[in-house]
């Protein structure tokens, strides 16, 4: 019940971040198009907009990594090959995630409290468009690591149960 809802919620965030990368294209194109043809005026809005769309496609696309667990994670032991081993090994990398996700998370609130004062040059633009970004996404990390070893302990304990 709970995996269904978290996938429902990641394919959202799949669609968010296409939306995102179309809407890119724009900004973009226009920077451009005006940088080295006279055909439309060089607007300065641009810039501003292309940082906060990326910012967000980094976050939703760190979001969606570590549900589907292509998040990249640094291996310094070789890869275990029992069940158990392989169990804590990949716990751990959980863990850790699990561990960043919170800090980012509780500090990001703080840290997104400090772009709601503040604009950006530009457009004019709240910077709390961008700074919620980062408590949200290590909520979503938090969440997605959670329920992945939940999940693979799970799994474990069948293949024990199992073989019993």
């Amino acid at each position: 019940m709970v995996g269904v809802w978290l996938e429902t919620i990641c394919k959202g965030l799949r669609v968010l971040l296409a939306i995102l990368m179309a809407a890119l294209a724009v900004p973009v194109a226009m920077q451009v198009v005006s940088r080295y043809t006279p055909i439309i005026p060089t607007y300065l809005w641009t810039e501003e907009l292309s940082t906060f769309i990326f910012i967000w496609m980094v976050m939703i696309g760190s979001m969606v990594a570590v549900w589907d667990g292509t998040h990249f994670d640094v291996r310094v032991l070789p890869d275990a090959t029992r069940p158990l081993a392989r169990l804590l090994q990949n716990g751990f990398v959980l863990i850790l995630i699990m561990g960043f996700g919170l800090i980012f998370a509780w500090y990001g609130i703080e840290y997104a409290e400090f772009g709601s004062k503040q604009r950006s040059v530009m457009m004019r633009a709240n910077k709390l468009i961008t700074h919620i970004s980062v408590p949200i996404a290590g909520a979503a990390w938090a969440l997605f690591a959670a329920y992945r070893l939940f999940e693979q302990v799970s799994v474990y304990r069948q293949r024990k149960g199992a073989a019993q």
